[in-house]
């Protein structure tokens, strides 16, 4: 991972529209009748794509270099390791001169994100935990997925943890430092990151045993329900990593409603250090989020920086 300003490739709606059609129509040999669009982030936008026969796909475009490769792979490796349903990709496409955005196929997943069902939401707790449980036990079977090198997942070659985790997690604090300077982190921001930088060695004693597979980004908006089946997508910077790294997205947005990052401590296991090492994990990924794309978000942001305030006192 390098934490730098990405440059994505412009790209409207109505021109992903007709892209989306172009690439479905070139992989199919059919002619795309309905183009919706999915929606999207900062670098991947997706559209649903149907046939006059009614045969739908997901086409997804990502807007800068070598993301479409990386989410590709990712996304092969880790279906065939997690036990609930993740998208299929059916192909992928290097931009060109008729579509100058790279793009993948995959298959239509059923169901809408944990953040946004309020049926779950607001479910008893026996039913939020049984979800949990659910979650929880796919995600340890992709753990149990090693490599004997950690690193990203294309090319692992540290040979412990902290090889690979903390010269990132030193770019990220200098680089948040020049971006304090800019005036798009804030000196408290700033001030957390430093200090905590200084119990790096404490928050991180325990040495990491396993380079375990990560999803990367298992938050409650990359978990979809439909009935009673539930399914993950949108890995992002998947490693073979310290499987606590995995952890923190569980406690963001609303996933304390589904207990999960309890659940699987208890069913599990944890590092005697994991609390002060989710604070620090959390709060490093959502600065590296900002330096990628340029968007700060308080509500996010904000605990964050709590909660590694409130693990440093403890240190």
């Amino acid at each position: 991972m390098i934490a730098d300003r990405i440059i994505t490739v412009p790209l409207d709606k109505k021109s992903a529209a007709k892209y989306a059609a172009c690439a479905y129509e070139e992989y199919a040999k059919k002619r795309a009748a309905k183009v919706r669009c999915l929606g999207g982030g900062s670098f991947g936008i997706a559209y649903k794509v149907t046939s006059e026969d009614g045969e739908s796909i997901v086409v997804k475009f990502m807007r800068a270099d070598k993301m479409m490769q990386k989410e590709v792979f990712d996304l092969r490796l880790l279906r065939k390791s997690c036990p609930l349903d993740m998208p299929k990709v059916l192909f992928s496409r290097d931009k060109d001169d008729k579509i100058p955005v790279d793009c993948y196929g995959m298959t239509v997943m059923q169901g809408k994100p944990l953040l946004s069902s309020l049926c779950s939401l607001l479910s008893s707790e026996r039913k939020r935990r049984a979800i949990g449980e659910k979650i929880v036990d796919a995600l340890h079977e992709i753990h149990g997925v090693k490599n004997a090198k950690f690193g990203d997942t294309m090319n692992p070659d540290c040979d412990t943890w902290l090889d690979y985790y903390k010269p990132f997690a030193k770019q990220v604090l200098d680089k948040a430092v020049e971006f304090e300077k800019k005036g798009e982190l804030s000196k408290e921001i700033i001030n957390t990151m430093k200090t905590a930088w200084q119990k790096f060695d404490i928050i991180f004693e325990e040495k990491v045993e396993d380079a375990c597979l990560i999803h990367g980004d298992l938050n409650i908006m990359n978990i979809l329900k439909c009935g009673d089946k539930i399914s993950f997508i949108d890995p992002l910077n998947s490693m073979y990593a310290d499987r606590e790294y995995d952890l923190f997205q569980f406690d963001n947005l609303y996933g304390k409603r589904f207990f999960l990052s309890q659940i699987y401590r208890k069913k599990y296991g944890e590092s005697r250090r994991c609390d002060d090492k989710l604070a620090f994990y959390g709060l490093w990924n959502e600065v590296f989020c900002v330096i990628k794309a340029g968007t700060l978000i308080p509500f996010i942001m904000n605990p964050l920086v709590k909660n590694m305030n409130k693990r440093l006192e403890t240190l």
